[in-house]
């Protein structure tokens, strides 16, 4: 639950009252908090650094609310520099994160406009987030109650709509990746995605089974598929509003488990791979807030599903599959599966004549190495490409446009089939999985998100980012479909 107030801050009556502080070259300082008690404000400046506060970014400390009717006074670290809409998104997210277990909350940041208004609420929610499906002991709820005290105006009000929906589908999406393998599987996630669709106006979900990918030619899914006792699925989630403005479609990668096939991985590297399905999570709860929302857009969602396992059936470095639409490719390293499904998801796709196709994909470890694990890698047609970073910028996610060296493209070729999954080199191993996925999209325009590192935190929780599935790349992909409209 989330609401705007313009009351006093001070005569608020909640479990915690949110405030900022700022670095201030080493020295807190409190941020668009004069209507404190002017005794509380003397002491907080005067007892920082023995209380602990520094301002920093991600910085939550709590301290006795005197002359206040909250029950605790929680100081929130904006950092240095300017206050942007994505500093106010961190840091309500660090409050709200920080204060799991708490039953109310009032965030009184410096919001000065409806836009900051509505970065505070998102970031809040984004942060009210705990994943708690499998732990049979007590453990904190997710904030309860939130107050954002900003200025009401119908653009906040409009803002903190959405904002509620943006974060229903984070957290869902979330909640995806982080269930465990042995209960979302290719035909568990299908039923999850018909559940989560259920009642959503303008949404139908159609379902391939394996045995219809087979009749339909969808050899990438077979053959990522067959080494499994779980069979793959293709999951189409069709949004189709009257009149719509534009046609989109967003493919997901969904590996339900990476073992890397044939191919295995070290034990070590299969600990994160049940979000390898992440995204496919993405898109399907991008569609699902769009058609909650009522944009008037047409976007459908394709969630390629399998799971990636060695056995007797599995398929072999070196067999030759055949995707949707004709081309073959000679698998020659079970491990770079992700590109085989995806492909068959693109060809199904643009079957249907969008105005623009995005893959979204837990890729490439090269994109880790090249970006870090913040920071998506974006490939494709040049405008296309400009526009889903843009996005990014707009939403508050990072992501940084790459390229599709044309030189590149001779190391994916095969002696036997008309391309190989990898490329002889390793170099550029981000860029060249990008240039097979080009090779599926035709004249359509298109772009490539790889999220293998922002889309799973293995580190510690930070802003709105909890360990885990973090939801990357919803509020990008929404954002680009609203530009759209």
């Amino acid at each position: 639950m989330i609401s705007l107030t313009g009351k006093d801050p001070a005569k608020l009556p909640v479990d915690a009252l949110v405030v900022a502080t700022a670095d201030d070259d080493g020295a807190a300082r409190l941020v668009g908090a004069e209507w404190l008690p002017a005794d509380l404000r003397t002491t907080l400046v005067r007892d920082a650094k023995t209380l602990g506060v520094t301002g920093k970014a991600d910085e939550v400390r709590r301290v006795p609310a005197t002359g206040l009717k909250a029950k605790v006074l929680v100081l929130v670290g904006l950092g240095a520099g300017a206050v942007t809409a994505e500093t106010l998104r961190r840091a309500a997210g660090a409050a709200t994160r920080e204060l799991a277990g708490v039953g109310s909350v009032a965030l009184a940041l410096p919001a000065a406009d409806a836009e900051q208004a509505v970065a505070v609420a998102e970031g809040a929610l984004l942060g009210a987030y705990v994943y708690g499906r499998y732990r049979t002991g007590d453990q904190p709820a997710p904030v309860a109650s939130i107050e954002v005290v900003a200025a009401r105006s119908k653009d906040a009000a409009a803002g903190l709509a959405r904002a509620q929906v943006l974060a229903a589908a984070v957290h869902a999406t979330r909640d995806l990746v982080n269930a465990a393998p042995n209960h979302l599987y290719p035909e568990a996630f299908a039923e999850a995605a018909k559940a989560a669709a259920r009642g959503v106006k303008g949404v139908r979900v159609t379902v391939l089974d394996e045995k219809q990918l087979a009749t339909q030619g969808f050899g990438g899914l077979i053959g990522v598929g067959q080494g499994s006792t779980r069979p793959p699925r293709l999951v189409k989630v069709a949004y189709t509003p009257s009149r719509p403005k534009a046609k989109i479609a967003l493919v997901g990668k969904g590996i339900t488990f990476d073992s890397g096939g044939i191919s295995i991985k070290p034990s070590s590297a299969m600990e994160t791979m049940k979000s390898d399905m992440a995204g496919a999570a993405t898109v399907l709860h991008t569609v699902l807030a769009a058609a909650r929302l009522g944009v008037p857009v047409a976007v459908t969602a394709w969630c390629c599903l399998a799971e990636n396992m060695p056995s007797g059936t599995a398929q072999r470095p070196s067999d030759v599959i055949t995707i949707r639409g004709g081309k073959t490719v000679e698998v020659l390293n079970t491990d770079a599966e992700g590109r085989l499904v995806l492909a068959d998801g693109l060809v199904a796709a643009i079957e249907e004549r969008p105005d623009v196709v995005i893959d979204v994909a837990t890729l490439t470890g090269a994109q880790i190495v090249a970006l870090g694990d913040r920071v998506a890698g974006v490939m494709g047609s040049p405008d296309v490409r400009g526009e889903v970073v843009a996005a990014a910028g707009a939403a508050g996610e990072q992501a940084w446009a790459m390229p599709l060296p044309d030189e590149l493209k001779a190391g994916l070729s095969s002696k036997v089939a008309d391309l190989a999954n990898v490329a002889t080199d390793r170099a550029g191993g981000m860029l060249t999985a990008g240039i097979f996925l080009e090779e599926f999209t035709g004249t359509t325009p298109w772009a490539h998100v790889d999220i293998a590192g922002p889309s799973f935190n293995e580190r510690a929780e930070h802003g709105y980012t909890p360990k885990g599935g973090t939801g990357y790349g919803v509020r990008t992909l929404l954002t680009f479909v609203e530009s759209r409209a």
